[in-house]
């Protein structure tokens, strides 16, 4: 397998130093991190990036396009080179909850076309979304994000290897990282299926043992056919999920 990317929530310094510190020590597989831009948390995504160096040598923060204006990017510019970040995602965003946060009509591909040029060794990479609609457009927005300068693309969560395969056929010279979640409460599955437009395969089971089983098996799959994969344990115990995957 080519890397193993962990992906951390920057809820503060001391949670995310306390969580770098545990999968540092305890997991020799995982070999890179990325963090989300969470607008609830104080510390933005490339800022983590300061601490996350310590332990790691790949840091992936990602970035929302719609918070920035494309001609007022500097300051982004700025803190990536001061960071020595090497790597970025970019994802679309969603408008912020809070109305009064300004957002602008700045694209995926608009901010990747922009970073390319700003930082010309920057590795940009795009989001891709399995369910978002239909195979063809979302091969489409690949094509579209390719054009524009991505260097490769992190997928949202699969839940069925059968369909993971699909896209590994299709992607096969685009570097990829394959996202595996947790799913493991009712409540968790009905967001998935209603916000993000999921279909489960039909042996899926919102357990803890289901879900360990899946990411093993993506795990293996990755392994044999040395692809990247990140994983996504949202609202799961660190220590709990990856004791239960590599050990």
């Amino acid at each position: 397998m080519a890397r193993i990317s962990l992906e951390l929530v920057p809820r503060d310094r001391e949670a995310l130093l306390a969580d770098l510190q545990l999968a540092s020590t305890k997991y020799q597989e995982i070999n890179s991190i990325n963090i989300p831009d969470l607008l609830k948390y104080e510390m933005r995504s490339w800022e983590s990036c300061e601490y996350i160096k310590q332990y790691y040598k790949h840091s992936i923060p990602h970035i929302r396009a719609i918070d920035f204006k494309l001609d007022q990017i500097m300051s982004l510019v700025i803190d990536i080179k001061k960071y020595d970040i090497q790597e970025i995602l970019v994802i679309a965003g969603d408008p912020p909850q809070d109305m009064g946060r300004k957002v602008y009509p700045t694209t995926s591909e608009d901010m990747i076309r922009k970073l390319k040029q700003e930082v010309p060794k920057l590795k940009v990479y795009a989001g891709l979304d399995p369910y978002r609609d239909s195979l063809r457009q979302e091969c489409e927005r690949v094509k579209r994000k390719i054009a524009a300068g991505a260097d490769g693309f992190f997928t949202q969560p699969f839940f069925d290897l059968r369909f993971m395969e699909i896209f590994a056929e299709i992607l096969a010279d685009v570097t990829v990282f394959w996202g595996i979640a947790p799913v493991t409460s009712e409540k968790s599955l009905n967001y998935w299926e209603t916000k993000n437009n999921v279909v489960f395969p039909q042996d899926f089971q919102p357990t803890l043992e289901w879900n360990i089983d899946f990411a093993k098996r993506v795990l293996d799959f990755m392994d044999k056919n040395e692809e990247n994969v990140y994983l996504m344990p949202i609202r799961m115990n660190l220590e709990l999920y990856l004791n239960k995957i590599f050990r």
